[in-house]
């Protein structure tokens, strides 16, 4: 990715978020955050913006599979930002149940052979506008437009034989919760 791309007002709240943690933490000292933040929310690049949150842990996980499946389920703890790559096997992230500590979080998926099912809680939305198929197809049942106080899934990447399909969480009968 360019470091000359322009960044967006989202990009910008990303990095104030983990300039805040970062200070909570304890890693950044008044003084540093300070100027941190100043650099951050003035930053129209992805170099100004990266300068900014350079040292900072990045909160990302990876998870892989040569041929098996991804599948995280049930009461675990999301990451910021989650980065699954797979050559032939499936993804299923179900994050109904899940520990969700981020208003906002990012999910890249890169899948060779294979589909990828994301199940959100209710009332979360979804941006999929960046993922990209050559066959296969992209379906998102949730709201693609952030709401204040809800979680908001930003998923991008590319899926060259797959479908991804974002949706809520079901009831037993089949019928949405």
């Amino acid at each position: 990715m360019s470091m000359e791309l322009r960044v967006s007002d989202n990009d910008r709240d990303r990095a104030v978020q983990r300039l805040q943690q970062a200070f909570a933490d304890g890693r950044l000292d008044s003084g540093e955050m300070e100027a941190r933040l100043e650099r951050a929310l003035t930053a129209t690049s992805r170099g100004e913006l990266q300068a900014a949150v350079a040292g900072l842990p990045d909160d990302v996980v990876r998870l892989g599979s040569k041929s098996g499946r991804v599948l995280r389920a049930g009461d675990w703890r999301v990451p910021r930002a989650l980065r699954i790559e797979s050559v032939y096997g499936r993804v299923r992230l179900d994050l109904s149940r899940a520990v969700i500590e981020y208003p906002e979080i990012d999910i890249e998926l890169q899948l060779t052979y294979g589909s990828a099912a994301i199940v959100l809680p209710l009332g979360a939305t979804a941006d999929v506008d960046e993922v990209v198929t050559e066959w296969g197809g992209v379906t998102c049942e949730v709201p693609g437009r952030a709401h204040p106080g809800s979680l908001h899934a930003r998923v991008t990447g590319k899926l060259t034989y797959g479908r991804l399909r974002v949706r809520n969480p079901r009831s037993w009968l089949g019928a949405r919760r």
